[in-house]
């Protein structure tokens, strides 16, 4: 299993071109890809703020991705915010700290190009 954080989950479905050769090949590779539900939050919140455009509305996003056979999307439970604060990580990003989180607690890879997730979580893939 891989995690995607919210970057690599859109240029996955929205703009593949923009994943990294490693990033694309782990994806393909995986035989289970998660993502935490914050990542929903945290796209709907772009679109929102007009930083991001979506073919569709939020909801049917959420809905094609629910359809993925390989891909769960995870809720972001009482042991993952416990996960979040317990962090040692100085970054304030709660998308972020939340999904170094949940990869964390399943001991998986995480796929991200932010080079902050990637300086403090070890097991990145870009």
């Amino acid at each position: 299993m891989i995690v995607l954080d919210t970057s690599a989950l859109i240029f996955w479905t929205l703009d593949p071109e923009r994943l990294s050769q490693t990033a694309a090949q782990a994806i393909s590779d995986a035989d289970r890809i998660a993502l935490s539900s914050i990542s929903i939050w945290e796209i709907g919140i772009k679109v929102q703020k007009e930083r991001l455009s979506l073919p569709v509305s939020i909801q049917e996003f959420t809905e094609k991705l629910e359809q993925i056979d390989r891909l769960d999307i995870l809720p972001v439970d009482v042991q993952t915010w416990l996960k979040n604060l317990a962090l040692n990580w100085d970054h304030r990003d709660p998308a972020d700290r939340t999904i170094a989180a949940t990869a964390s607690l399943r001991a998986c890879a995480l796929v991200t190009s932010d080079a902050a997730i990637r300086a403090f979580y070890s097991q990145t893939i870009w």
